[in-house]
């Protein structure tokens, strides 16, 4: 779901209640969280891409771990993007916007020679979307991206989910997210321009009375030896936020199963079981992306923008990649919230994080975006801060 729908649910749920999750054993966590304008300005452009949503990080090893140095990549996803020149903070006429792109970073070191942004080109130059969908039954649609990695036990495949979405009026809110597709890209198409790709239908769109309406694919968790996971399992966690109480529920499948929806498992609540309609909410007020990051004492966190589009940036402590979950901690305010942005989607992004620290993105956008961006070129573009862990004796 894209920020136009979290605006609305921003409204319907503050009378809704936040579940604060059950309670841990009582291990401190000490830590400090500061912004991170390095990685920030690496979005302020002025040529090019020079705004979008999104922002997932899926290292192209498939080895996703912070502290993860080296000349690796690091490929980041973006949904909705805008393309064109800018002057005087002011998109010049021309510019223009297609569904996802791409960029690539080198290293976990935000320079500007680290990172190259990717959008596909017609013959005569003219913008283009990557990722468009085949299979649309007659229906016109084009696709956001979700979250995704690179499977080792499927030779190395580049796997990302896709929703399909319907606009089905003239507003910024007139769109429907029916369905979601997994895209499946081999090793040697998994860089620009992803000459090859399959698309894989699914039977991951959810609509559970007692939860809501959604799709799997707002963070993934892969919690095998493969990708560095410090507790390995095997398996492959998906997760999705749906309703307006904007619940998490969590999918896993062993990773060599990847495309055996017949072999995927849900959590409802005390158990895994094969019966999708049997998902219960692991806990809720999180957002439509998000993160699951193992931590070095065998829990994990999972960072989210409270309640989905808000000025917390928020984080919940587990015991396991489905909880239980304790109490949001609310560990950043967003400033821009005071310059009229809206802030959404906060997650973190292990592969590009220095060892004792946690690098996390979110979003930035304003209600009637589609005209304050032919105002103001820099609104609509990922925010970085930095969570350190202190080691306290």
């Amino acid at each position: 779901m894209k920020p136009y729908f979290a605006f609305v649910f921003f409204v319907i749920v503050q009378a809704c209640s936040i579940k604060p999750g059950a309670s841990l054993p009582p291990k401190e966590l000490h830590y400090s969280v500061k912004a991170a304008p390095e990685w920030t300005n690496l979005f302020y452009r002025q040529s090019g891409w020079f705004g979008a949503d999104g922002i997932f990080s899926i290292p192209l090893s498939g080895v996703d771990k912070v502290g993860n140095d080296g000349n690796r990549e690091t490929l980041l996803l973006f949904s909705d993007t805008y393309i064109g020149e800018v002057e005087n903070g002011k998109p010049k006429p021309g510019n223009t916007m297609v569904n996802n792109t791409v960029a690539i970073v080198k290293g976990n070191s935000a320079h500007s020679d680290s990172i190259q942004f990717y959008y596909k080109k017609d013959p005569s130059e003219v913008p283009q979307t990557f990722f468009v969908p085949k299979n649309t039954e007659g229906k016109k649609e084009h696709f956001w991206l979700g979250d995704g990695f690179v499977n080792q036990d499927r030779d190395n495949t580049l796997y990302l989910f896709a929703y399909h979405i319907q606009v089905t009026g003239p507003g910024v809110f007139d769109f429907l997210e029916p369905d979601v597709s997994l895209l499946a890209i081999p090793k040697a198409h998994s860089r620009p321009p992803f000459e090859q790709q399959r698309q894989i239908k699914t039977p991951l769109h959810l609509n559970i009375p007692a939860l809501g309406e959604g799709n799997f694919g707002a963070g993934v968790l892969v919690n095998t030896q493969w990708a560095g996971a410090p507790n390995p399992d095997g398996y492959v966690y998906v997760y999705a936020c749906i309703g307006k109480d904007k619940n998490l529920v969590a999918a896993r499948v062993k990773s060599k199963n990847f495309e055996k929806f017949e072999k995927w498992q849900y959590w409802n609540g005390m158990e895994w079981t094969p019966d999708i309609l049997q998902l219960k909410a692991i806990t809720n007020a999180v957002s439509n992306e998000l993160s699951v990051t193992p931590l070095s004492d065998g829990r994990f966190a999972l960072i989210f923008q409270v309640m989905g589009l808000s000025d917390k940036v928020g984080m919940r402590i587990g015991d396991s990649p489905v909880g239980p979950f304790g109490a949001i901690q609310e560990i950043w305010r967003t400033p821009e919230m005071d310059d009229g942005l809206f802030c959404y989607n906060a997650k973190a992004h292990p592969n590009l994080s220095k060892p004792g620290e946690l690098l996390i993105s979110y979003n930035t956008i304003t209600p009637d975006f589609w005209n304050d961006i032919q105002k103001d070129a820099h609104i609509y573009r990922p925010r970085f801060i930095r969570l350190i862990w202190e080691n306290k004796k």
